[in-house]
């Protein structure tokens, strides 16, 4: 099954180009080379596109610390907050890398929701550009006004690690997300901004406090691109049943985070993680959430998946699994990427 086409709502493609210094994307996304991602491989899974995330790495990487999690419990130490000058220089290097992907003809940079139908029906590759932490946003907004201008139309305030605007949440399981502050005086004013723009903002990775202050301040959807039940996985990083009323009750969304770690019971960033535990998860949102109202946010090249997905071209295997868990032919549709579409079309409006 590759269609109906999936859009997805997180990828760090952008990430692992940069780390291997390609400017391009030709070695490494035209053809075979990506790891979980490129061209050859969104063929044959029927990936249509989704979110393209600009991300700073720390100085010293959480994956230095991944076998941790396969323990009975865990709490990653974060790198530190990142300044300006050091963030601004990465970010710009991967917006440079999406814009050439897009001269080279190998995706399209959408700016609406009808850009990305008009991709899915082209069969073009749509890309939406977001920022993962804000660490290249300085207080006055200039970098804010300037990426808008060049396609920036979704930013999560932080990755976790703290900004000048707030907080996220650590690596910790089991743990609620229930971590520290919330949004600070400057983080309040930059989710005003974004509304006033008509940038989405991001939830996944803010913790509950920061959470709530977007909640209570925000006049648009709350939408959380990659994040899980925290009823089935009790890791920091997912939202409670409270969290997912209040998305709803905005008549936002939430993405399906493909990470083994968010997905199983017992924590473990282990890829032996059958499918059905993502079913379980999809099961859960939408029983909380509305069938209008959950997508997938896979975190391909940013994360460990269910071996029997491993990459996008095993997507096929997901809509395998949703039918097999007797979802209808609209409703497959709906999750593949129809809710993303009506997220996008109420938050950039």
């Amino acid at each position: 099954m590759t269609k109906p086409l999936i859009f997805d709502g997180h990828n760090d493609v952008l990430l692992r180009l940069h780390q291997r210094d390609i400017t391009t994307g030709k070695d490494g996304f035209q053809g075979t080379g990506g790891r979980q991602i490129d061209l050859e491989k969104a063929r044959t899974g029927g990936f249509g596109g989704g979110f393209f995330a600009i991300y700073v790495p720390g100085e010293h990487s959480l994956s230095e610390n991944l076998d941790e999690m396969l323990a009975p419990s865990y709490d990653l130490p974060l790198p530190p907050q990142i300044g300006w000058d050091a963030a601004s220089k990465v970010a710009l290097s991967q917006a440079a890398i999406l814009f050439n992907l897009e001269r080279d003809g190998a995706l399209k940079i959408c700016r609406s929701a009808q850009d990305i139908r008009n991709c899915l029906s082209s069969g073009i590759m749509a890309a939406v550009m977001h920022m993962e932490g804000a660490e290249a946003i300085d207080p006055d907004f200039h970098m804010l006004e300037v990426l808008y201008q060049t396609g920036l139309r979704s930013l999560g305030p932080v990755w976790s690690r703290p900004t000048i605007f707030g907080h996220g949440v650590p690596f910790r399981f089991p743990s609620t997300p229930d971590t520290g502050a919330g949004l600070t005086k400057d983080g309040i004013r930059l989710i005003n901004k974004c509304n006033d723009l008509g940038v989405m903002v991001d939830l996944s990775h803010l913790n509950e406090s920061g959470f709530w202050d977007v909640a209570r301040i925000s006049t648009k959807p709350l939408v959380a691109t990659h994040s899980n039940a925290h009823a089935l996985c009790s890791h920091s990083r997912n939202l409670t049943d409270r969290q997912l009323h209040a998305i709803r009750d905005s008549d936002g969304m939430v993405g399906l985070n493909f990470a083994v770690a968010f997905l199983r019971s017992d924590g473990r960033m282990d890829e032996d993680t059958p499918i059905e535990t993502m079913m379980d998860h999809l099961d859960h949102l939408i029983a909380q959430l509305g069938e209008d109202r959950v997508g997938l946010g896979s975190d391909f090249d940013g994360a460990t998946v269910p071996a029997e997905i491993k990459t996008i071209a095993g997507l096929p295997n997901l809509r395998s699994a949703m039918r097999e868990r007797g979802y209808d032919d609209a409703l497959i549709k709906k999750l593949c990427h129809q809710n993303w579409l009506r997220v996008l079309d109420l938050t950039w409006a």
